[in-house]
């Protein structure tokens, strides 16, 4: 009788999806900090896999699924901008405030400014009144 080798045969088919598995978040993990399209198309021609491979695993699926909307919500006509260049929720808050803040400022000023100006477009029209008719204003000579 045969001896059993059956554990050789398990061994090597772990082994093999492993790697498959490895191949495949390898290559994820590229097309997304390039900032390539992902799709189950193109991991699995980055990774070297199978497409109903892909879809067999959940956890996969799901991170495929995930980057292809993220992906799809930019701009068609800009690159697409890799994870760990997208701007978190809290980030673009900060800048939110940063720019209120910076508005508000301008707008004191803006305010501040007009009201120099009305003040002396008041002073000059004042000194407009008070001269004689006819006289007109010389400058210094040089």
């Amino acid at each position: 009788m045969r001896a059993d080798n059956t554990h050789h045969l398990l061994a090597a088919a772990r082994q093999r999806a492993d790697e498959t598995r490895r191949r495949a978040v390898a290559a994820l993990r590229r097309l997304d900090a390039t900032g390539r399209p992902v799709s189950f198309d193109t991991v699995a021609r980055e990774g070297r896999v199978s497409r109903s491979w892909l879809y067999s695993q959940a956890d996969l699926r799901a991170e495929i699924q995930r980057l292809r909307s993220l992906h799809h919500s930019t701009s068609s006509t800009s690159a697409p901008i890799p994870a760990r260049q997208r701007a978190t929720d809290a980030s673009l808050r900060r800048r939110l405030e940063a720019v209120n803040v910076e508005i508000r400022r301008l707008r004191q000023e803006n305010q501040r400014l007009r009201e120099e100006l009305a003040v002396a477009l008041g002073e000059r029209r004042a000194a407009d009144h008070t001269r004689p008719p006819g006289s007109t204003t010389i400058g210094p000579c040089s």
